[in-house]
């Protein structure tokens, strides 16, 4: 299902992702622009229009008015600054053409659950390729789990084995173009901060706040 980036109505501009709407029944709102007083009107025409399209759940973000709906969770922006890009004991294999498939494959399983995870479709494999940051992790034969690396942004990460996550960061960290590295995680996914933050991770703020339309 396509996003419309621009959804006009009589009281506003928003737009409306809705591609994990077949994945997770799930669309997402952000608001561009509204007229004085109509962000419950706004808000409105966009939930029946993403109901409509099969969204169960309808989170809407993007304007300091829609604190009046109940919360459905906050985006961190997390930072790691000066840190040493040392070696590990693990390999890193670049992702390939015949690999991308797999890759996406795992990326979906492990980050199906997350909050605010965007579900990886077939489309996304050219994009994938072409950053030339997604990696498979592996020691001694054995697949620890994956990343995505895009300059100085790890922009995916997940261990496919109990207790390697630590191992598996710190080998995507080697990869970063620089001594700083930021990423965004869910405020929800409690064990993937406590991870950053064990490896010297600060929260620099809150990168989005939604709320969901009822």
């Amino acid at each position: 299902m396509r996003d419309i980036p621009i959804f006009t109505t009589d009281y506003g501009v928003a737009s409306l992702i809705l591609r994990e709407i077949p994945y997770k029944q799930i669309a997402y709102i952000k608001i561009q622009d509204v007229q004085p007083g109509q962000i419950s009107q706004l808000c409105e025409e966009c939930r029946q229009f993403c109901r409509a399209a099969g969204a169960d759940i309808v989170v809407v973000s993007g304007h300091p008015d829609l604190n009046r709906y109940p919360e459905y969770g906050q985006v961190l922006s997390m930072r790691l600054s000066g840190f040493s890009q040392e070696l590990t004991e693990a390999s890193m294999f670049p992702v390939t053409e015949q690999t991308v498939t797999r890759w996406r494959s795992i990326y979906n399983e492990k980050m199906g659950p997350v909050d605010f995870a965007a579900t990886m479709t077939f489309q996304d494999e050219k994009k994938i390729l072409e950053s030339g940051g997604a990696y498979f992790i592996h020691r001694e034969g054995t697949l620890l789990g994956i990343g995505w690396m895009e300059g100085s942004e790890l922009l995916a990460v997940a261990s496919c084995v109990p207790g390697m996550g630590e191992l598996v960061l710190r080998s995507m960290l080697t990869v970063a173009d620089s001594d700083s590295v930021e990423l965004e995680v869910a405020a929800s996914n409690e064990r993937a901060i406590r991870l950053y933050e064990r490896l010297g991770f600060l929260t620099m703020g809150v990168k989005n706040q939604s709320y969901r339309l009822m």
